[in-house]
């Protein structure tokens, strides 16, 4: 069963909360982040702090980690992060295009993560995790957020709908990019403890959704600690790690589409050939981008010509990998026609999420930039769920979830 804990979040005042607010920390490229910064209560002057160092710096140096110290330690000094004297829950509402979604901001167990009571279904990567790893054990402190999922569980779903009607939200704002964030803090003992005995009782397990590598971070620091000669009680602040968690029913997850820089030797004609072996082909009647319909369809976009591909049955298998629209694309054309094996190192191929839409993928091969571009269904929460609780792991960048978490409304000190 989740353990879950109340912590003492260190927050921005009121006033400043939609200025330092940011997305977390590796959605934007260090120029993005740069132009961002350009605001001095910005939270990328901690999560990405090399915007406050020469250009061209070694992003993964032990200046920038140092710098990300310092700058967290002046938020604090001048009073715009200020840490509540109580543990608290935090419930984070954020609304998209009309759909809401509500979260529970919580420390959650590294145990749990262990020992697989949260759920995984990504690898990470070594040099990933070791820049989080500097940056918590530097800054003392966990500022990204991990987006964890689970399955609905009224008794819970009905505490939180009740204190955000009783309650007036302590942060309610709307980012420039049109998503409202509104926090509430939950700060009633008895309140809380229901809550973590709810957790302890009737959620068996949670799914990490996004935040893979945040995960694997706090939980290599929590490592280092119980490894080295400090007594260690289990209730430290490094035995957990900051979680906002979602029950599924409020869950989207959008499509994560391929562009591929070359056609491997193939002309158009011959591409087109090798792909009919597993799928049937059609060019789309329309100008639009092709947004497939359903699972084991997919847009694809070459030489200013979008084409609905529908997988043959032959082309996949009916195990929670292989029916993965992700597997047959990176199995039947990825790999078997264009030679991209291992999309994680390959770099002729790259990946577009889903809120940057499609005209983004005819952008990158009109611009010559890349040769072809394929539009996927998106994976369903279930199939996440299945996919984790098998033990196996999805293709690299399978899912992406909207709206996100914005870093720097609660960080979690260790």
């Amino acid at each position: 069963m989740a353990k879950i804990t109340p912590f003492k979040g260190l927050r921005p005042t009121v006033a400043l909360a939609p200025q330092v607010a940011t997305l977390p920390y590796d959605v934007v490229n260090v120029t993005e982040a740069r132009a961002i910064a350009s605001n001095p209560y910005n939270f990328y002057h901690v999560t990405r702090s090399e915007v406050d160092m020469p250009e061209g710096i070694d992003v993964h140096s032990a200046e920038v980690y140092q710098k990300a110290k310092e700058n967290l330690e002046d938020f604090i000094a001048k009073g715009i992060l200020v840490q509540d004297k109580e543990p608290c829950y935090y419930i984070y509402k954020l609304v998209m295009n009309g759909r809401e979604q509500t979260g529970l901001l919580c420390g959650s167990s590294i145990a749990d993560y262990n020992t697989g009571v949260i759920k995984k279904h990504e690898f990470t990567r070594p040099e990933k995790e070791l820049d989080r790893i500097n940056h918590i054990k530097t800054t003392r402190a966990q500022t990204g957020i991990v987006f964890l999922a689970y399955r609905d569980q009224q008794d819970v779903q009905d505490i939180i709908n009740n204190w955000k009607q009783d309650h007036q939200a302590t942060y309610d704002f709307v980012a420039e990019d049109g998503v409202q964030h509104t926090v509430w803090v939950m700060n009633d003992y008895a309140k809380v403890a229901s809550i973590t005995r709810l957790f302890e009782e009737q959620v068996p397990a949670t799914y990490i959704a996004d935040g893979h590598h945040r995960a694997a971070s706090a939980a290599k620091v929590y490592e280092e600690m119980n490894n080295s000669d400090i007594a260690i009680t289990g209730d430290e602040a490094f035995n957990y790690f900051i979680t906002c968690i979602f029950p599924e029913s409020e869950l989207k997850i959008l499509d994560y589409n391929r562009v591929a820089k070359d056609l491997n030797g193939h002309s158009d004609e011959t591409f087109l050939a090798a792909l009919a072996t597993n799928f049937s082909i059609e060019k789309a009647t329309s100008s639009d981008p092709y947004k497939p319909a359903q699972a084991h369809e997919f847009g694809m976009y070459l030489s200013g010509q979008w084409y609905k591909l529908v997988a043959k049955s032959n082309a996949y298998t009916t195990d929670p990998i292989g029916i993965l629209d992700v597997t047959i694309l990176q199995n039947k054309i990825l790999s078997e026609i264009l030679a991209i094996h291992d999309p994680r190192t390959d770099k002729r191929v790259d990946f577009v999420g889903g809120i940057r839409g499609l005209k983004a993928l005819e952008e990158r091969v009109n611009s010559g930039d890349m040769a072809v571009a394929f539009s996927c269904y998106p994976v369903s929460i279930q199939q996440l769920f299945d996919i984790a609780d098998s033990g196996q792991v999805m293709p690299p960048k399978s899912t992406w979830f909207e709206p996100k978490t914005r870093d720097g409304l609660v960080v979690y000190t260790i």
